[in-house]
């Protein structure tokens, strides 16, 4: 292979170390990124005959819930009775017992059918919501530490995305960033930081909706960034329009958060300058992982 010839000619070095970090329990995107091989065929080559980790791996049904199954199946039970009885998914009880003669159907009122629907829809929908959680966990634990690259090139990301750009018509070179998700509020503000970019830089506005709770939005985005609510700037209401079925009002409702950094007309051709880099660097990158 060309790569290990050139780029990664210390083939038996790299595998050394991918297969260290393999056993310590990293996956293969960790690795990739911890040992910079970006070229998939490599990194298989590299981790050949090592199995991953097993927070990696999809749960799978144990034996002894498809035992169960089927003995269930064998005394006549429907799949909505083992549904509830065990908790699992219909596809995955059709797949255990497909080959087990189907009960007796019994008849039911309309009532009761209505019942044993709607209670194997809630076992679902249950079952749904836990695969959500451990899919999630999963994989914010692939994440582990960022470098301070990391955050930085995450957050050119970010701002190229959600933040005010320069328009052919408008060409007003200002850092302002507004957004809803508290979450993605944090990660920015991290981001001026590393950046060097000091509090006292900041104005910050709330946006909401007339008909929410303004005060609480004020206070909720105040103690999110570290200030009191008297170093926020004048909120933005948005007026009420009758006609619009409006669904973003409930009780976790706090409209927007508004972040300018002031003088920043020069971060603002950095930041452009920047994503252009990133363009570059990843339209080179994918033309290697197409080789």
């Amino acid at each position: 292979m060309a790569h290990s010839q050139g780029k990664y000619a210390d083939f038996e070095a790299l595998r050394e170390q991918a297969v260290a970090l393999r056993r310590a329990g990293l996956s293969r995107r960790q690795i990739r990124d911890r040992i910079q091989v970006h070229n998939n065929d490599v990194l298989n080559r590299l981790l050949e005959g090592e199995p991953p980790p097993d927070w990696t791996k999809r749960p799978r049904a144990k034996d002894e819930l498809r035992a169960r199954a089927r003995e269930l199946r064998l005394q006549g039970w429907t799949y909505d009775r083992i549904q509830l009885e065990l908790g699992c998914s219909k596809s995955s009880i059709s797949l255990w017992v497909r080959d087990l003669p189907a009960p007796e159907r019994k008849k039911r009122t309309r009532e009761e059918a209505s019942a044993i629907a709607k209670r194997g829809w809630e076992v679902t929908m249950r079952m749904r919501d836990e695969e959500r959680r451990r899919t999630k966990e999963a994989a914010a634990a692939e994440i582990g530490a960022l470098t301070d690259r990391e955050l930085f090139l995450l957050g050119v990301g970010l701002y190229w995305a959600e933040g005010s750009k320069a328009k052919p018509h408008l060409t007003q070179e200002r850092v302002t960033f507004i957004n809803s998700d508290p979450r993605m509020i944090e990660v920015y503000l991290a981001w001026l930081r590393l950046l060097g970019v000091t509090t006292d830089r900041l104005r910050l506005h709330v946006h909401i909706h007339e008909s929410g709770d303004v005060e609480g939005a004020e206070r909720f985005w105040a103690e999110l960034v570290g200030v009191d609510t008297t170093a926020l700037g004048k909120t933005y209401l948005k007026r009420h329009n009758p006609k619009t079925n409006r669904k973003n009002l409930g009780q976790g409702y706090r409209g927007c958060l508004a972040i300018r950094v002031l003088g920043s007309a020069d971060l603002y051709r950095r930041i452009e300058g920047w994503w252009y880099g990133i363009v570059l660097s990843a339209r080179e990158a994918d033309s290697l992982n197409r080789t």
